[in-house]
């Protein structure tokens, strides 16, 4: 505790971080801990869950570099693997405002990330908190009545958005719709059904669809999946694969959507045979019409990479020159000196990155 107190008392000090330079007091107290820093959001996992076949509950305990996230937002939590850091989005399951941040993280097959955190997370493992983003939030004033529609591990955000309106005292309706393989494989099964106890203005719907024991309902999201009440809702929020937002956005078309699946890239392109060159590195290839990053690491590089899909920006590196196509959006730019996300980016012809 004593030296805990004086590290603390210590950082406020510019005089100290002049005194231990050139890497200031930071670099030394996080020999100590490595979550004592005061520049980069880190976490210490405190608990670790299994409680379903496919999914593992961690809970951080955050420190104060992290600023906090809003119900509904994703954080880019990064761990390192084999030597290298690895950076993916996830969102948190608890309230706003609490203290610790808790990720359920649903394996995937070939998922590095998810199999890893799956099978190795334990107390005491640091991770890092690189940023917090989305605009999949709940508005600042009550919404009224509230439609939630979660698929898998999509039941996140939702989850996050329905403890703060628990904390909130809402009293609007509120409808709870989950899809998950079977019961198993539910992710807070136990609390949706004790939230559907305590508070009477909410309804919990749950359909499973690969072993439908247990399921609520039949067949993919319909309307015939909502409450009587439900028809016609002020505000939908839908997490989960494309199918189930697309089903939703088709009878609710401004329902707010996040989905966490890989986009599907337009490679349709053909190669524009320029030339690439990563000056950092000296080397130079032609260009094959795939995302730079991909090229990169063909070529033998080894960039910085996390989401491999333009969500958590670890990719991003400077293009000093040429033009360049998102492969998501088609978007063309040829603005010179810009930074791009090179899981995402493709060469139009000669380019130049700072690689």
């Amino acid at each position: 505790m004593f030296t805990e107190t004086l590290t603390k008392r210590g950082r406020r000090s510019a005089l100290l971080d002049l005194l231990t330079g050139p890497h200031g007091v930071d670099r030394y107290t996080e020999l100590v801990d490595p979550t004592w820093t005061r520049r980069q959001a880190r976490a210490r996992v405190i608990g670790v869950r299994r409680t379903t076949p496919r999914s593992v509950t961690l809970t951080l305990a955050p420190n104060r570099a992290f600023a906090g996230f809003k119900a509904g937002q994703h954080i880019n939590v990064s761990v390192e693997i084999d030597g290298r850091r690895r950076t993916r989005p996830y969102s948190p399951a608890n309230a706003q405002g609490d203290p610790y941040i808790e990720l359920t993280v649903g394996r995937h097959d070939g998922g590095l990330v998810s199999n890893y955190l799956y099978e190795h997370a334990r107390t005491g493992m640091i991770v890092g908190l690189d940023s917090v983003g989305g605009d999949f939030t709940l508005p600042a004033a009550g919404a009224g009545r509230i439609l939630f529609v979660s698929g898998g591990s999509g039941i996140t955000p939702v989850m996050s958005m329905l403890r703060t309106l628990r904390a909130r005292r809402h009293t609007g309706e509120v409808a709870f719709v989950h899809y998950a393989r079977s019961q198993d494989e539910a992710c807070y099964r136990d609390e949706l059904a004790e939230i559907a106890r305590a508070m009477p203005n909410v309804a919990v719907i749950r359909g499973f669809t690969r072993t439908p024991a247990g399921s609520d309902v039949d067949g993919r999201f319909g309307t015939g999946h909502l409450p009587a009440t439900m028809a016609n809702p002020d505000a939908v929020y839908v997490c989960g694969p494309p199918a189930l937002v697309d089903a939703v956005r088709e009878i609710f078309p401004n329902a707010a959507s996040e989905s966490f699946v890989p986009p599907v890239f337009d490679l349709t392109a053909e190669s524009s045979g320029g030339k690439v060159t990563f000056t950092d590195s000296a080397v130079e290839i032609t260009d094959d019409g795939r995302p730079l990053l991909v090229q990169a690491e063909d070529a033998g590089l080894t960039p910085e990479s996390g989401c491999r899909m333009g969500i958590c920006f670890s990719c991003t590196r400077r293009k000093t020159s040429g033009v360049v196509r998102n492969v998501v959006t088609g978007a063309v730019s040829s603005t010179e000196e810009e930074d791009v996300q090179i899981c995402v980016t493709a060469p139009v012809g000669d380019v130049d990155i700072a690689l």
